[in-house]
């Protein structure tokens, strides 16, 4: 009887266990993250996410799920996949992040098929385009603008190396990302502007065709783009064993730059907090954000689709509502290309 009894007693404790593993469990199983459980929600039917849901309505996470909010998703189809202003690659970022943390596997399903829309996006020439599978007016362009093209290829490099949280996806994906990122070199070495025979920097966005600089809005002429050449330059130094040509890519790009520099102004509001333009400050370097191909001075566009070359010609609306000077090259010039430099003899 003893020995039944002490068998009934271990039968009990292993079945107690038994549920309480199985409820510890599911417990990590439905760990759940508050941002990542609206990008689930958002994502569209082909992997990707939109930046703005039908009507116009912005992305913003930040957004309580009402029952009208709702409803505005489940009506913004597909063809709102978009990769501008980090749409596509925010959440891919944020969904691998969440499920290192939490180990829910719908984060990770979620981030590898906005990646496989991502593999599908890519032309064979190497670019993404702003868009996809929408081409209507300049959402089929090669798209470096808002850094879309260069987000989406450190996804890429993020793979093909393991780094930064991606070692948690399908191992398959590897070859396909390194093959993605082969490719899109081959389209960034190709798209740098020559001046003369000598490099310079990159375009906003090019014809997917003939890889010709093209426009996209009114006030954003084909022209030298100094932000988007910055995450260029930055992406291409994050390239181990450099090719000769990349090196060479990073230099002459570095070298423009610093050329280009306008010092001693800043660009920001007057004093009478009433327009916005160049103001005398001798501890300030700055780039326009635009420059002519040919004469490499900034030029300004308006929303008539007109040019200018000073930014107090355009109209007022365009002068206070866009990004016209930066000091984007500042931290690339003096930091981040002499250590690349020490790194690459």
């Amino acid at each position: 009887m003893k020995k039944i009894k002490t068998i009934f007693y271990t039968l009990i404790c292993l079945s107690l266990y038994s549920c309480a593993s199985a409820q510890q469990a599911t417990q990590t199983a439905q760990k759940t993250d508050e941002l990542a459980e609206k990008m689930l929600v958002y994502q569209l039917s082909n992997g990707a996410w939109p930046k703005q849901l039908v009507g116009g309505i912005v992305v913003k996470y930040e957004l309580p799920l009402t029952d009208a909010l709702l409803a505005k998703i489940k009506a913004t189809d597909y063809m709102h996949a978009t990769i501008d202003n980090k749409a596509t690659s925010r959440e891919i970022n944020a969904l691998v992040k969440a499920y290192k943390t939490t180990q829910n596997k719908a984060y990770l399903v979620a981030a590898e098929k906005g990646i496989d829309y991502l593999f599908k996006a890519q032309y064979a020439n190497g670019g993404w385009p702003q868009y996809y599978p929408d081409k209507s007016s300049y959402r089929a362009e090669i798209t470096y603008n808002d850094d879309a093209m260069i987000n989406v290829l450190n996804i890429m490099l993020n793979i093909a190396a393991q780094t930064n949280d991606f070692e948690v996806v399908n191992k398959a994906y590897i070859a396909k990302a390194e093959d993605a990122v082969k490719r899109g070199l081959d389209c960034i070495l190709k798209t740098q502007i020559t001046q003369n025979g000598k490099l310079t920097i990159w375009a906003a966005q090019y014809d997917q065709n003939t890889l010709k600089p093209a426009k996209a809005r009114n006030f954003e002429p084909a022209s030298l783009s100094t932000s988007e050449s910055v995450g260029i330059v930055r992406f291409l130094m994050r390239l181990k064993n450099p090719s000769p040509a990349t090196k060479n890519a990073i230099s002459n790009a570095v070298a423009w730059f610093d050329s280009s520099k306008i010092v001693g102004f800043k660009f920001a509001k007057f004093p009478d907090g009433k327009d916005t333009g160049l103001i005398p400050d001798a501890t300030s370097t700055i780039w326009a954000r635009f420059y002519d191909f040919q004469t490499n001075k900034p030029i300004f566009g308006d929303r008539d689709n007109s040019i200018k070359s000073n930014v107090a010609d355009i109209s007022f609306e365009r002068r206070n509502g866009y990004g016209w000077y930066g000091t984007w090259a500042n931290n690339l010039i003096l930091k981040d290309y002499p250590k690349w430099q020490k790194n690459n003899q």
